[in-house]
């Protein structure tokens, strides 16, 4: 194995040796050679339809190489890359979700900081894109931004006198009494947002996971190339506990002043769909989803609810990165694409395409003119992810520490613990 890992140092210090001749002019690439550098696959879960028009215009500003697109289910897409890999049969460069990232670190050529230097990484992309960093190198070039969002009703808010969406989690507190409505038997018929619960709340992890990173926790942390869980840590200026009491206290009853959600509603996105609840907290990628949904319904997008008086502002995002699997057979050429296509203007196109934001800090600055895509921009300057051990084992922890609160099975201290524990055992695994 120590060989292997050897021979794959040299040979990605050659690539980008070559990749840096090749960007500073020594080694010209013209049309007198057009196929010396090869093709490399690139695999995702991009629907073909999104991606082709942006990648011809990439592979025909760059003739020296090309890169074929290959769509994969995003439900099978991790197996299918883990096998594909293991018979060597891979792609070359893959689009790589933030929450796989840890998954696939071993199997993926990091590039060196002596190569990529960590000041130039963060005058380049946006803070989120620092998921991707690790202390052996980067794992992946930031391709896009998906901040989590806060959509709201202009009906209900309008019809209700709130002249603007809630910007902080007190604004949204108070507005509780406001926009929750009750029958007569006091039962809630029409919530306000969708808190405090699991199973019913479209993104709950990434909500709680946004909370947990504005209170200052980082959720996880590397130290000597050894990731733990933060979530029982004095990380941060407000402690977790707390923030998990205040999640919670949406769905609890007996809190009169927060009390906005329960069990027997269906998912949130179908309630906020219906125009049954005022908020929603979602993905900017839901966009279309939810137009679609309902093209009648009068709703609009506002920035992710904020701590009152906080120093900074932060939202849960996802970020997509484009990864050089360590299996590749043309390593040369797939440096050179990867890092092509995320410094180019293929690096604008995608986001477009997928109704996302770049991840290049240039990109964010320049933004397109329709209703949307200003506040997601400047959403996903601010934004940041953290490094998934599993995200189906992490569903669970963190359905479980929800669910431990809700049942009154632990306190809420009790519960954080619980969770940092199984999440810590999960990067030992």
């Amino acid at each position: 194995m120590k060989n292997f890992q050897l021979i794959i140092l040299i040979v990605f210090i050659a690539a980008a040796i070559f990749g840096i001749l090749v960007f500073s002019g020594a080694i010209k690439l013209g049309s007198d050679n057009t196929a010396s550098l090869g093709t490399v696959t690139l695999w995702g879960t991009v629907p073909t339809s999104m991606i082709n028009a942006p990648l011809e215009d990439f592979n025909n500003a760059n003739p020296t190489f090309v890169v074929k697109y290959v769509q994969k289910s995003s439900d099978t897409f991790d197996q299918d890359l883990l096998e594909a890999l293991a018979t060597g049969s891979g792609p070359d460069i893959f689009f790589l979700p933030d929450d796989l990232a840890f998954h696939y670190a071993n199997k993926i050529l990091a590039i060196p900081y002596s190569s990529y230097p960590l000041s130039s990484f963060k005058n380049v992309f946006a803070g989120a894109g620092e998921v991707f960093l690790t202390g052996k190198g980067i794992l992946a070039f930031p391709m896009s931004v998906d901040p989590l969002m806060m959509y709201y009703n202009r009906s209900i808010l309008d019809a209700s006198g709130v002249v603007y969406p809630p910007a902080t989690w007190d604004d949204l507190v108070a507005l509780v009494p406001t926009l929750v409505k009750k029958d007569s038997s006091n039962k809630i018929v029409k919530p306000e947002v969708a808190l405090g619960h699991y199973s019913n709340v479209n993104n709950a992890k990434d909500i709680l996971a946004a909370l947990f990173m504005q209170a200052g926790n980082p959720i996880v942390a590397e130290s000597g190339g050894i990731f733990s869980s933060t979530l029982d840590s004095s990380a941060g200026n407000t402690n977790l506990p707390g923030v998990l009491k205040f999640y919670t206290d949406f769905a609890d009853p007996n809190n009169v002043a927060t009390y906005s959600w329960n069990a027997s509603f269906p998912s949130s996105l179908d309630v906020f769909s219906s125009e049954n609840s005022a908020l929603y907290f979602g993905f900017a990628s839901e966009l279309q989803t939810l137009v679609n949904r309902n093209p009648n319904q009068n709703f609009f997008i506002a920035p992710f609810p904020q701590m009152k008086n906080a120093n900074f502002k932060l939202t849960s995002a996802r970020v997509t990165g484009l990864a050089i699997s360590a299996f590749s057979k043309n390593i040369n050429t797939a440096f050179v694409a990867a890092s092509r296509m995320a410094t180019s203007d293929f690096a604008a196109k995608f986001a477009l395409a997928t109704g996302v934001a770049p991840a290049r800090r240039d990109l964010l600055a320049i933004k397109p003119t329709d209703a949307y895509s200003p506040i997601f921009y400047s959403s996903a300057l601010y934004a940041k992810s953290w490094v998934d051990p599993s995200s189906k084992d992490t569903d669970n922890i963190f359905s479980g520490m929800i669910n431990n609160v809700l049942s009154n099975n632990m306190s809420v201290g009790d519960s954080i613990k619980d969770a940092s524990a199984k999440m810590s055992l999960l990067f030992s695994r």
